[in-house]
């Protein structure tokens, strides 16, 4: 849904009219609506590229809702054995106390153990703080995108640009997680021959 918006936005520029083609003022007019497209196209890839992280995020909260919600059910049910051995308790006579002492620490090593568990679900990682500025050569800047069996080290390898001004032009979380098809800025840099 979100690509078709994309397109929506590029396809609704205005062209510039089909009169006067020949003119210098045409030639001017092409010239602005070429860059107004290629800022445009930019844009795009940098709301595609966030568009992306928050997916991830979204996915990883998700992740967590359902550890928490599976580990309210195990407590709950922690919950109702506990008053059933209360139950059990106030209901026996002196004879059976001592079974139900052994009950008792079997549950609290249980009770232990799942609380160990929710502690686990609970305990959020710090966020990670993302390893980019910036601060990257702005002049000299190429598009390149992403071929199969490509990381981040063999791009640079590719365009002699370097790995930082790749991970800061693109602001890039985790460059690990490049794509095939992603479309990167690459200052710096230079087009790879094409292969043969």
């Amino acid at each position: 849904m979100w690509k078709a918006l994309l397109l929506g936005t590029v396809l609704a520029i205005p062209l510039a009219p089909a009169q006067n083609l020949g003119g210098p003022s045409s030639s001017v007019d092409w010239a602005n609506l070429s860059e107004q497209v290629r800022a445009l196209t930019d844009q795009t890839g940098q709301l595609t590229l966030r568009l992306e992280q928050i997916e991830r995020q979204n996915t990883e909260l998700r992740a967590q809702v359902e550890t928490l919600r599976q580990s309210a059910v195990t407590l709950t049910r922690l919950n109702a054995a506990v008053a059933d051995l209360n139950r059990l308790v106030q209901s026996t006579d002196q004879n059976t106390r001592g079974q139900i002492g052994t009950q008792i620490k079997k549950l609290g090593d249980e009770t232990n153990a799942a609380l160990d568990a929710l502690a686990k679900g609970q305990a959020m990682r710090p966020p990670v703080a993302p390893d980019f500025s910036g601060d990257y050569p702005k002049d000299a800047v190429i598009r390149y995108t992403v071929q199969p069996g490509d990381s981040l080290s063999i791009i640079v390898k590719k365009t002699g640009a370097k790995k930082q001004d790749i991970i800061n032009a693109n602001k890039i979380t985790d460059p690990s997680k490049i794509q095939v098809g992603q479309t990167l800025l690459i200052p710096g840099g230079k087009l790879p021959p094409p292969a043969p």
